[in-house]
């Protein structure tokens, strides 16, 4: 359902309820990792950073070894959970 129209997000609080949830740590991470792929030019336009191991499940989350560029629809086509983790086997 679209907002409405003179809808305005409040990205102070959006900021506050991940960070109080957790969320915001994990996000850090990620951003880190791809800027890291991106200065050793591993990734490319239209490639997400994928964790072999999801950080969910334990995995490094700036091991090199860790990471891998792969397409956008790969990476995001996995089954989740409702708290958004990758579904376990």
């Amino acid at each position: 359902m679209p907002s409405s129209e003179n809808y305005v997000r409040d990205y102070k609080q959006e900021h506050k309820t991940a960070k109080r949830r957790g969320d915001y740590a994990n996000k850090l991470l990620r951003g880190k990792a791809r800027r890291i792929m991106i200065k050793k030019g591993m990734v490319k336009k239209g490639q997400d950073v994928d964790h072999k191991i999801p950080l969910s499940k334990g995995g490094g989350a700036l091991d090199i070894k860790n990471l891998r560029a792969v397409s956008v629809s790969k990476n995001r086509s996995f089954p989740r959970t409702s708290s958004g983790a990758i579904k376990g086997k």
